[in-house]
């Protein structure tokens, strides 16, 4: 997904892809907290240990997450194509995302069930319990895990190509689109961006039906036909990244107020947390009412309000090249393919220590970090698997080596 700017645009992309790498590890947080949330079993494994604290931070990266994540992939989808042109964008994107969603998924499958088949077993005294065999695989049960994101990406990136193609015979100048959209697009990115912004996921969420709301956007990690609030909360957000590359110095008036999205999200998150029954988490089905309608409001406003500003901070204060966040950003995408098994193992492993959740939790992670950063280097970065993620890449020596010759050769 990566794709070199020039110029002023060299900046933004660098804060861009820092906040892309930055959301990917953040699901590694995000999924660690799952076996301390406290309340009834959610998760394959449940700790001693529970936290609200954990549960406070499950709640606030939901919250997100996930619409940070489509909007700089529809920001860098328009780039990429005006950069390469339709058929060559077809083909990056069969090779950076399609390609991984078909040779991970099935070796991701196996690593979750492996795992979930031991959590079970070492919960049962080493053997495993009796229970219902796995529902058949169907279109509705097809277990796409936390792989669904690029399952939704291709979904997105058809629907902009066809409508694309439309707007182009509607709209062969351009006219229309610097008269009119780009018009409406700097109207919603405004001060009020936001509570605009939140609008069509307020109403998805609201209308849902089955709905379990301290849970917000439901995920859409099973099924083939992804549900209707997620469709349309990431779809808005990767649809209006696609047009803010068209005037990206929308991403500068972000940066220069990123500050004042804080303070709304933090209160519109406290607000709705409260609202949808406090910080445990609270697994219930809820009906349409005023309640519903105001947390829907509330945690559509506040995934907003975090994205700008998250955003705008990037913009304003990491706009710079780093090689530290650049390798982070690269090694992201193969944590996060990489990192659900790797979690349930060690959370199960841990969990029937009588050690706090404060000693746990960071130590899960490190672990985590530690082996799946070190596979990164060792085994994916300079290797077939680093050319399908992220393009093909020298080795130090060798670069040093090839930077003489190219010299001469010039």
């Amino acid at each position: 997904m990566r794709v070199m700017m020039t110029g002023v645009g060299a900046e933004r992309f660098h804060a861009m892809d820092a906040v892309r790498g930055g959301v990917l590890i953040l699901g590694v947080f995000f999924h660690a907290t799952l076996s301390f949330l406290p309340g009834e079993q959610m998760w394959i494994v449940m700790d001693a240990s529970r936290s609200i604290e954990l549960s406070v931070l499950f709640f606030v990266l939901h919250t997100f997450r996930m619409t940070v994540f489509f909007l700089l992939a529809g920001f860098f989808g328009r780039l990429l194509i005006e950069r390469v042109g339709a058929g060559r964008f077809v083909l990056n994107r069969v090779m950076r995302i399609a390609t991984p969603l078909a040779m991970f998924w099935p070796l991701v499958l196996t690593a979750f069930i492996a795992t979930l088949l031991w959590a079970a077993a070492q919960a049962n005294g080493g053997t495993l319990p009796e229970g219902p065999p796995p529902p058949p695989l169907t279109v509705e049960t097809f277990p796409l895990l936390h792989l669904w994101f690029l399952y939704v990406l291709l979904i997105f990136y058809a629907a902009a190509l066809v409508l694309r193609g439309i707007v182009h015979l509607i709209d062969r100048g351009g006219a229309l689109r610097a008269r009119l959209v780009d018009q409406v697009v700097r109207l919603i990115a405004g001060p009020l961006a936001p509570v605009l912004l939140a609008i069509p996921a307020a109403a998805a969420l609201y209308f849902k039906p089955h709905w379990m709301m301290w849970f917000g956007i439901p995920t859409p990690d099973t099924g083939l036909i992804p549900n209707t609030a997620a469709l349309i909360a990431f779809g808005v957000a990767f649809s209006f990244g696609w047009l803010i590359h068209r005037q990206p110095q929308i991403l500068e008036n972000w940066g220069a107020r990123w500050g004042v999205y804080v303070g709304s999200a933090i209160g519109a998150t406290v607000t709705a947390l409260m609202i949808a029954g406090g910080p445990s988490p609270v697994i219930s089905i809820v009906e349409p009412n005023l309640t519903t309608l105001a947390f829907a409001a509330l945690y559509a406003f506040a995934g907003w309000a975090w994205t700008i500003a998250i955003i705008g901070f990037a913009v304003r204060h990491l706009a710079g090249h780093s090689p530290a966040r650049r390798y982070l950003a690269d090694a992201s995408y193969w944590i996060y393919i990489v990192h659900l098994p790797i979690l349930i193992a060690l959370q199960t492993l841990l969990a029937p220590y009588p050690w706090p959740w404060f000693a746990k939790y960071p130590l899960i992670l490190a672990i985590a970090f530690i082996i799946m950063l070190a596979s990164y280097q060792w085994f994916v970065r300079y290797s077939f698997i680093g050319a399908i993620l992220n393009g093909k890449k020298q080795k130090p020596a060798k670069a040093q080596r090839a930077a003489p010759q190219l010299a001469a050769a010039e």
